[in-house]
């Protein structure tokens, strides 16, 4: 009963903890997501704004899992550089280290329950207030209260009956092989919880109630630096090579460091308790954690462009060719950047919408020549592109469908409602760009002839559709202020007016007993170039409303 009780206390103390860490990182992100978003998107060259940038949004949420798998969404999005992003990964994994901070300053000097408690109520209080970042805000102060009760179970839980655990004591007595079973445990318990922050704090507890040494602490506190790179590799899968990159960055830092103190285990224990207030066990364990990754980040920082150059060469480039398939999961990580799932349907609406002008390209190489290579060197092609954009559109509308069932803020679930809309007309422009090639296809092989003043006539309406398409290409995913809103509205206008002069001048042709078929071709590719610029003018309407 007694082996009973102990697994029952420590499952719902573990629950406490991870539940309150999840609570407080989305009531942060929740509240601050998108500033903190916005601040991650406008990181410079500088490796030490970057640094800066990842140490303060994972001090304020509480996950450097949560900033990782943000930075990897960044970077497949093409917001970030592989470069930009390296000094991000190295400020969260110092970020990190506050949590250990927090427990041991504030979990073991007084009965944490009396004040977990009413910290918990106060916070659930602001969640019954109308205004949502108060919501917000008391779920995260919730959040704090859970991860302390959770605490200070686990604290009575080791101190009452320690003798639970006496293997974890057992194996502290095997020499060389103590310290391999702490490390892999550390690896895997924290992989498992997906969070390195919880397992640290789980093993102060467990030192502060003298289960671990000061030396087992360590090496466990080693292993879990490796496990908690769990959520980079999860969040790479199906990315952009840069973004797996970008991942790697995490894994191959982590690995560094711990190589890096293994090596000097002893002088960096020295080191600590010779800093470290004495027999306060849980402080050394924090600034352990601290010099670890300071360390660590400074052995590195000097050397951003050489990280980036071995992990180009391990992950090769994306072939420039499309493949025949478009895939795009909704991989659901422990560490739920939410904005980070929003960030990743902007990097694939981007990539839907580079497609989408590489059409429009073809189209007017056809126009402008009029020749059979046409036909030979792009037909096909445009083909792939549109039967590709089709799937993009299936796929990507499918994820912002569960975009919006994440706990997000009232604002990016009207960005997604847009964002559904805007892969819409993308779609329709691919159609509307093969449909076009086909013409000029169709043009070609029956041997239509056009006048070169009706060439002359239509090249600059079809330019103006190309401003359209490439004013859209520069500013999706991006608010449209007003004076960029009336300049689409000027282009739209423009093209109107422009279809309407040539169908009439195309009727009067064929009053003048011009050949039927050519006429009738040459109205349809007006029509058609029309519908572009309605496409493109709805997209910049959306872009307008986006927040």
């Amino acid at each position: 009963m007694a082996v009973v009780s102990f697994l029952l206390g420590l499952i719902g103390s573990l629950g406490f903890l991870l539940c309150g860490m999840k609570f407080m990182s989305n009531g942060v992100q929740k509240s601050a997501g998108e500033r903190l978003q916005r601040a991650l998107g406008m990181v410079a060259g500088n490796r030490f704004a970057g640094l800066l940038t990842g140490l303060a949004i994972t001090m304020i949420i509480q996950s450097s899992g949560a900033t990782t798998v943000m930075v990897v969404s960044f970077v497949n999005a093409g917001l970030l550089s592989l470069a930009q992003s390296v000094g991000v990964t190295f400020g969260a994994n110092i970020g990190t280290t506050v949590t250990a901070w927090i427990v041991s300053l504030f979990g073991f000097n007084f009965k944490i329950s009396a004040f977990a408690i009413p910290v918990f109520g106060a916070g659930y209080f602001l969640t019954m207030m109308k205004n949502s970042n108060s919501r917000n805000m008391g779920e995260a102060i919730m959040g704090f209260g859970m991860l302390f009760l959770g605490l200070s179970g686990l604290s009575d839980l080791f101190r009452i009956d320690p003798a639970s655990l006496g293997w974890l004591q057992d194996i502290q007595h095997m020499g060389c092989i103590s310290y391999i079973v702490g490390f892999v445990l550390g690896i895997f318990i924290t992989a498992l919880m997906h969070s390195s922050s919880a397992f640290t704090a789980i093993v102060i507890t467990l030192a502060f109630n003298k289960v671990v040494t000061w030396e087992m602490s360590a090496i466990m506190t080693y292993g879990s630096n490796i496990g908690s790179t769990i959520d980079a590799i999860i969040a790479a899968a199906g990315t952009t090579a840069d973004a797996k990159r970008a991942a790697l960055v995490h894994v191959l830092f982590n690995i560094f460091g711990t190589v890096l103190v293994v090596v000097f285990f002893r002088p960096l224990l020295n080191f600590v308790e010779w800093v470290s207030p004495k027999n306060n066990i849980a402080i050394q364990i924090s600034i352990l954690h601290t010099v670890f990754k300071s360390l660590t980040t400074a052995v590195c920082i000097p050397f951003v462009n050489q990280i980036c150059a071995i992990t180009r060469k391990i992950i090769k480039d994306d072939p420039d060719a499309l493949p025949s398939t478009y895939k795009l999961e909704f991989v659901s990580h422990a560490k739920d950047s939410y904005g980070g799932y929003i960030v990743r349907a902007e990097g694939e609406i981007a990539k839907m919408t580079d497609i989408v002008s590489e059409m429009f390209d073809r189209f007017q190489v056809g126009i402008t020549t009029l020749d059979t290579k046409f036909i030979e060197d792009h037909m096909e092609v445009m083909k792939g592109e549109e039967d590709y954009c089709d799937q993009m559109q299936e796929q990507i509308t499918a994820y912002l469908l569960k975009c919006e069932t994440l706990p997000i803020s009232v604002s990016q679930l009207a960005n997604i409602s847009s964002m559904i809309q805007i892969v819409d007309d993308l779609e329709a422009i691919t159609d509307e760009c093969y449909a076009l090639g086909k013409l000029i296809q169709k043009s070609i092989e029956k041997k239509m002839e056009f006048k070169d003043e009706d060439m002359e006539r239509l090249l600059p309406y079809v330019e103006l559709a190309r401003q359209f398409m490439q004013f859209i290409h520069i500013n999706i995913n991006r608010h449209l202020p007003k004076e960029k809103l009336e300049f689409a509205t000027e282009l739209e206008n423009s093209i109107d007016a422009f279809k309407n002069e040539l169908k009439k001048l195309a009727r009067k042709r064929l009053e003048e007993g011009s050949n039927v078929k050519a006429e009738l071709l040459y109205m349809d590719l007006v029509k058609q170039i029309e519908r572009i610029g309605d496409h493109c003018f709805n997209i910049s309407e959306l872009l307008a409303q986006a927040k």
